[in-house]
């Protein structure tokens, strides 16, 4: 099973999330895994945890995998408070 890497720059919100998902969606669509490489975002709105849940959800259906690198503390902290942390697999 092939994997290849989506890296996010900056946040993932309202302004870009149409972009990033479209990017991760068209490596799912190549039958390929997706590596979401997030070492630069230091910032993820309720839109960003949805585009990570569909993403997961559409990645699954697919019998493929979406996991997550670079979580910032940041990021972390969010996802904690919001009961995300354990919907993902971490690289």
């Amino acid at each position: 099973m092939n994997t290849e890497t989506y890296k996010l720059d900056g946040a993932l919100d309202s302004f870009n999330n149409k972009e990033v998902q479209e990017g991760i969606l068209a490596i799912l669509e190549k039958g390929s895994s997706v590596l979401l490489d997030m070492t630069d975002c230091k910032y993820i709105s309720s839109t960003g945890l949805r585009v990570l849940l569909y993403s997961k959800k559409v990645a699954a259906s697919k019998g493929l995998n979406f996991s997550l690198r670079g979580v910032s503390e940041e990021v972390k902290d969010i996802m904690e408070v919001t009961g995300f942390q354990n919907f993902f697999d971490y690289a």
